[in-house]
């Protein structure tokens, strides 16, 4: 698969240097996040009349046989590729053209992977307070079935006063219940704040509507600053110590 610098260089990188620059491993698992972003992001470029609605018509049935294909297993994701973002990109433009690398206009990678991360956190948000839900549920069956059944209580690692085996399981109980508060509170804040137009650093000159791309991905808000855009900050942070985020 094409590099994003090829055509500017006539060399080539070592097998090493592109496993170490590639994250194709690791956000291969955000393919269906950032085909929905790149549907979202297509429907508005065509709403503030950048891209006509043909070619946003064009793009959006690409993308969406892209992802049927890759669920179904008739494409396989190339681990060849540098991440998702170029993957899909790619495939996109070999099933329909040039109108394909339209969807990169007004929009950078740096926007794709915090959406992407974003969306994913979001969903898995619910699988975790839906798993918690669970694991509270047993545990209080088992406190209602051993609430006659005495234990020692420990303080500073001893002996301190004699509990219930209720009373030690339903205290991971009300931790698990605050854990839920926590990721409750975390996808609200999540959801009040869409990185999308923050681009590279510094926005656009294009007339792109944040707002309205926000909304279709279920958004209720968009970052303020586009420096302001997690977890970018986070991102170099990671890559300042060798790592890839």
């Amino acid at each position: 698969m094409d590099k994003l610098w090829a055509g500017r260089t006539a060399g080539t990188t070592a097998n090493l240097v592109d496993e170490i620059n590639s994250s194709i491993a690791v956000d291969r698992r955000l393919y269906k996040r950032d085909i929905a972003g790149s549907i979202a992001h297509a429907k508005m470029l065509a709403n503030q009349d950048i891209i006509s609605q043909e070619e946003a018509d064009a793009i959006v049935r690409g993308l969406k046989s892209i992802e049927k294909d890759i669920t179904s297993g008739a494409l396989q994701i190339d681990p060849t590729a540098e991440d998702i973002h170029m993957f899909v990109e790619t495939v996109l433009t070999q099933r329909i053209g040039d109108t394909g690398k339209m969807l990169h206009t007004a929009r950078s990678r740096n926007d794709q992977v915090a959406l992407d991360t974003k969306m994913y956190c979001i969903e898995e948000i619910d699988s975790v307070d839906y798993l918690l839900s669970e694991l509270m549920k047993v545990l209080a069956d088992k406190a209602e079935k051993n609430m006659e059944v005495i234990m020692p209580g420990y303080t500073h690692m001893q002996h301190a006063q004699p509990v219930s085996f209720a009373q030690h399981l339903m205290a991971y109980a009300m931790m698990f219940e605050r854990d839920k508060s926590r990721l409750a509170d975390c996808k609200k804040r999540m959801l009040e704040r869409s990185p999308i137009g923050a681009c590279a650093l510094a926005g656009t000159t294009f007339n792109i509507d944040r707002q309205y791309e926000a909304s279709l991905l279920g958004f209720t808000g968009i970052a303020m600053n586009s420096m302001d855009k997690p977890p970018r900050v986070h991102r170099y942070r990671y890559e300042q110590h060798g790592c890839r985020f």
